[in-house]
């Protein structure tokens, strides 16, 4: 706390200014346990919303979170990874995989053409970021959103179960290539 004292026509007063300390607050990530948010996000076209309460109700699914599409470990690895091992999610009863992230549906309608993702893997946009945000998953890089020119989610890939959270793998650095990879996560469940 500072004191200032002010004097004006002859009136003597202090003046108390509290100094706030201002950092970035975010959300806790979501938990295992928990449900997931019922948010839209678009698949195809802007007219086609999808509610992620919705999406994997009443089956076994995997969504994965990823920076950017086009981006270069989101390309070369992290969304082909799970393209490649879709047969093998399928045969431990996984119904639904779906990749994320907060870019336009055009975006990510082209990116999931590029890598032959039709059938296999489903392309979810975020375009407001509000799924990642009611889930807690933005990832807090400046250096990444001078990069990517906006607020971007980090690295994840979660089980999920008839809408609730089973498994989430989250990268240590919220951008790395470790636990989120399809190899890795299939192990796990």
């Amino acid at each position: 706390m500072i004191s200032t004292t002010l004097l004006q026509k002859g009136v003597r007063a202090s003046l108390c200014i509290r100094l706030l300390h201002s950092t970035s607050t975010t959300s806790m990530p979501i938990q295992v346990g928990q449900r997931l948010p019922d948010v839209l996000v678009h698949e195809g076209d802007p007219g086609n919303g999808i509610s992620m309460a919705q999406l994997f109700m009443g089956k076994r699914g995997v969504l994965f979170g990823v920076p950017g599409a086009f981006t270069p470990g989101c390309s070369k690895s992290h969304l082909p990874g799970f393209i490649q091992m879709s047969g093998d999610l399928k045969a431990r009863s996984v119904s639904e995989i779906a990749c994320i992230s907060v870019n336009d549906v055009f975006v990510m309608s082209a990116w999931g053409k590029q890598h032959g993702a039709d059938g296999r893997v489903r392309m979810l946009a975020d375009p407001t970021g509000a799924f990642t945000q009611a889930v807690g998953l933005f990832l807090n890089n400046n250096q990444m959103i001078q990069v990517l020119g906006n607020m971007r989610s980090v690295r994840y890939a979660m089980l999920i179960e008839d809408g609730v959270v089973k498994k989430l793998n989250i990268e240590p650095d919220g951008t790395g290539l470790s636990c989120s990879l399809a190899s890795n996560f299939l192990k796990e469940i």
